[in-house]
């Protein structure tokens, strides 16, 4: 028997269609093309995830949270009511999402009680990361693991500790970016008057 699930699991994961380990649980019917869901995670119901993401093991999705194309998510990562993950955002293992900013078991709250969180498109949040609700994560972020982050993090921004602080930038590639702001991969940004990193396009792509 068990066999014949890890030969139906190669098969289904090397199509086109969604793949759900036997021994995870998916009541979501928005799962996108490509997308893996490994054993032990549970999606609940009314959850979008769109094409080609990766959801670990031990994963779990509230519903209301959302979840873009090409998301990577690792093991025993919670997601949240009212959290959406953006196109391409990394997750790694254990960071934790937050709803609730002040959490009592003997207060029932509606979901115009809680706060939304916001991961741009291409961030990452580094393994046992903790996002305290009511922020956004800009886009290419970097959030280093430990970190607890209480405030919106600026696109390209590499933040550190707790709370966490900004200590640099990074690019597009996940590299840190030095003084110059010029990339060993040959990215080159510039820093706006309002303190955001901005990417300058290169002549193919104008």
């Amino acid at each position: 028997m068990r066999n014949m699930l890890r030969q139906r699991a190669n098969f289904r994961v090397n199509s086109h269609n969604p793949f759900v380990h036997p021994e995870a649980i998916c009541d979501s019917d928005d799962v996108g093309n490509r997308t893996r869901i490994w054993a032990f995670a549970h999606v609940m119901s009314g959850v979008r995830i769109g094409g080609s993401c990766n959801i670990g093991e031990g994963v779990f999705v509230e519903t209301g949270a959302s979840i873009g194309d090409g998301v990577t998510v690792k093991n025993g990562v919670s997601i949240w009511d009212l959290v959406t993950l953006e196109s391409e955002v990394f997750v790694g293992p254990n960071a934790v999402f937050t709803n609730d900013l002040n959490p009592r078991a003997s207060v029932k709250k509606s979901r115009a009680d809680l706060l939304p969180t916001r991961v741009c498109r291409g961030a990452t949040i580094g393994a046992n990361a903790t996002i305290v609700c009511g922020v956004t994560i800009g886009e290419f972020a970097m959030v280093g693991a430990g970190s607890v982050v209480t405030r919106s993090i600026n696109p390209y921004e590499l933040v550190i500790g707790n709370p966490a602080r900004v200590v640099g930038f990074v690019c597009e590639c996940g590299l840190r970016l030095e003084g110059d702001l010029k990339c060993e991969c040959g990215a080159q940004y510039i820093l706006g008057d309002d303190r955001h990193l901005k990417r300058l396009l290169s002549s193919d792509e104008k």
